[in-house]
């Protein structure tokens, strides 16, 4: 019934593309942010245990509410019988399979907190599955259907859930305010610490009178699982026999704010013994463990360098229970984002950056063997159905769909068109990539996007955007807050540059830039700039704008002190004015450290090269502003004090200051503010 439901509400808005009075059907239009709110997104693809049937999310923009709506979907791994399974006025999100494939479970707020759902296949009233008095977070299903494991944000030795709400309750009721700490992390990301931490809770799934008080496997621990701010389910699992759970974990005390110590350790359901540390002398991340269907090997993401959060992701294996951990795939000059095993066992399939793209790479376990079984496009989650591989991918002419590849690679199915009607409305510029000779005579890819409606016999005004990370990628990619379509739409050709620093170009490429921000990076701007010119003459030369986030808002700062000459007006987001201060008001010291080899006190000199406070004399162009007041990773002083010089200088300038955004502009109204204030910026200073 929902499947026939859907068909017709594609045909209602095709009949309302067509003009009323002569049958003619509506031309599609320019891009926009209003556009890019209006995509559904994907996400969370899972495969029935049968392989048949898909269950995955899809979140769309509540306007009114200023936020987004997530629901539960189905889809037949052929393509057929799209049904949405949840539609209650909450959101329903990380939908997990019973193991008999007949129930559904799911995250939702419909009972005033985040619990545990679950819906039958075949539709009707969901049912409540836990009813505890804090929020859960993530949750995962034992193999063997008894057990659920919860993650809950709690007081470490707090004992019960309750315990920790009564804890709050007392908070909130006092008159106290101040908040004390004796050690780092103070807070993180967007929040303020408090000294609640994730830990994981195991319950029977049935729940009951008799299932008694979920068990907290992580008693008294001073760490996270899943890590904070973005961490996951995937960073615990249960063992094959449900009886011990495997967990990644920072343990390291004090050093918690420059260490990226990850560990594994393997914990008793019951939780009556203490966690075990399963990974000894290890000192820089491990994450992500997952059994093969088997149960005789532990599959896992490693870094070898302490202390660097961008070093390469490699595969590694343990042989269950006692072995040790060895890499599979040290020869591969990639970096791994997932571990997905096959049925058999001898495949893991993971997905990574490489060129310009993120494909998906199917591993043999036996040699460590990697083949590229997708091309273009970035894919985003992996499902094993049957003797097919379910995955989402996205690109810069569409977000995230369902496509369906035989394990063993060959042409791929789409099967979702869940965006087919709004991408139908718009007109977008078509993308191409090309190379060219940067720092070092390497070679360096840069993406074109060609404005809407494009021709060669115009010129058009240019928008240079610069990625932040800096161990990042502008690749092809249908991105939420900086979409290349955006500034198509509005009549601009768009350069994107994956300078040295840029992740799947090997590591080498992406350790070039630690102790050289401010060069390597920028003859590679330089060059690629040039090169974008002299290979595309409809590039008007005298109206480019530069913008970028993070470190790309460092770099529009530096650039502005030491290569202004290009540009028309510059914009930053989020970007550092002065990197020795920067030191001391962010919260993850492990970053800064690595990149200047060193704190402050003990190498100077790192934090003074290549620091845009000290070029602010030649600051002339005129430079939009724009920070979050949450952000405590480039904090909003940062963006104030540049705004500050700026205005002192007589410099145009403008600051646009959101007081509820962190790093990044995530809620829908502000989406739009932002995006009109930087088109509009742009259109000010290079528009004819």
């Amino acid at each position: 019934m929902l499947s026939l439901i859907i068909v017709v509400s594609v045909l209602a808005f095709l009949l309302l593309m067509l003009d009323a009075g002569g049958g003619k059907t509506v031309k599609p239009h320019p891009f926009s942010v209003h556009d890019l709110l209006a995509m559904d997104r994907i996400s969370d693809a899972n495969a029935s245990p049968d392989g048949r049937t898909i269950a995955f999310c899809t979140r769309k923009t509540d306007l009114e509410k200023n936020r987004g709506k997530i629901d539960v979907w189905l889809v037949d791994s052929d393509g057929k019988n799209l049904r949405r399974l949840t539609s209650h006025a909450s959101s329903s999100h990380s939908p997990r399979w019973s193991s008999d494939g007949k129930m559904v479970y799911f995250l939702s707020g419909r009972s005033d907190s985040s619990q545990v759902w679950k819906i039958s296949v075949d539709g009707g009233e969901a049912e409540q599955v836990t009813d505890l008095p804090l929020d859960v977070e993530t949750f995962k299903l034992s193999p063997d259907g008894k057990l659920l494991a919860v993650t809950i944000d709690v007081f470490p030795g707090a004992g019960k859930p309750a315990d920790t709400k009564k804890r709050l309750d007392e908070i909130k009721e006092s008159k106290r305010t101040g908040k004390v700490y004796d050690q780092l992390l103070i807070r993180h990301w967007d929040s303020w610490k408090d000294g609640r931490r994730n830990h994981i809770f195991v319950m029977p799934v049935a729940g009951g009178a008799d299932a008694g008080e979920p068990v907290d496997v992580m008693k008294g621990m001073k760490t996270d699982v899943p890590s904070k701010p973005f961490g996951g389910a995937e960073e615990y699992t249960f063992t094959p026999n449900s009886r011990q759970i495997v967990f990644s974990a920072k343990v390291v005390g004090r050093k918690e704010a420059w260490s990226t110590q990850f560990d594994l350790f393997v914990v008793n359901v019951d939780g009556r013994s203490k966690p075990k540390k399963i990974t000894p002398g290890n000192r820089a991340v491990i994450t992500n463990p997952a059994f093969s269907p088997d149960g005789k090997t532990l599959a896992c993401l490693a870094m070898v360098r302490a202390g660097y959060e961008a070093d390469r992701l490699r595969i590694a294996l343990m042989n269950w229970p006692n072995g040790k951990l060895k890499m599979l795939t040290e020869h591969w000059d990639r970096s791994a984002h997932a571990i997905v095993w096959s049925k058999d066992g001898k495949t893991i399939y993971t997905h990574a950056d490489h060129l310009g793209q993120h494909p998906l790479f199917a591993v043999k376990v036996a040699g460590g063997n990697v083949k590229q079984l997708t091309r273009k496009g970035k894919v985003t989650e992996i499902a094993v159905a049957g003797d097919r591989i379910v995955y989402g991918m996205c690109h810069h002419q569409s977000p995230v769909e369902l496509y369906s590849i035989k394990a063993a690679g060959g042409a791929s199915k789409q099967i979702t068109h869940i965006n087919g009607p709004q991408l139908a409305a718009v007109k977008m510029g078509d993308s191409e990539q090309f190379t060219f000779k940067g720092w070092n005579d390497d070679t360096v890819y840069c993406y074109v996007v060609k404005p809407v409606d494009f021709s060669p016999k115009k010129k058009y005004p240019v928008a240079f955007l610069i990625h932040g990370g800096p161990q990042g990628s502008f690749g092809n990619d249908f991105h939420y807050r900086w979409n290349p379509q955006v500034y198509t739409g509005a009549g601009y050709a768009v350069i994107m540059v994956d300078f040295h620093a840029s992740t799947g170009y090997g590591q080498d490429f992406t350790d070039a830039i630690n102790n050289h921000w401010g060069d390597r990076p920028v003859e590679d701007l330089q060059k690629g700039l040039a090169a974008a010119l002299k290979k595309y003459p409809w590039m008007d030369a005298n109206r480019i704008g530069a913008l970028g986030a993070s470190y790309g808002g460092y770099m529009i700062n530096w650039i502005h002190g030491v290569w202004n000459e290009p540009f028309k007006c510059l914009i930053c987001h989020d970007g550092n004015i002065d990197e020795r201060m920067a030191y001391y008001d962010t919260e993850e010291l492990w970053f800064p450290e690595w990149e200047r080899s060193g704190t402050p006190w003990a190498n100077p000199d790192a934090y003074t090269h290549h620091n845009p406070i000290d070029h602010i004399g030649k600051w002339c162009k005129p430079t939009l502003i724009i920070h979050g007041g949450k952000d405590y990773r480039v904090v909003d002083v940062q963006g104030i004090s540049a705004f500050t010089a700026l205005q002192r200088k007589g410099v145009k300038s403008r600051l646009i200051y959101f007081p509820d955004e962190n790093h990044w502009v995530l809620k829908p109204h502000n989406s739009i503010q932002w995006h009109e204030e930087v088109i509009g910026w742009l259109n000010k200073y290079l528009k004819k």
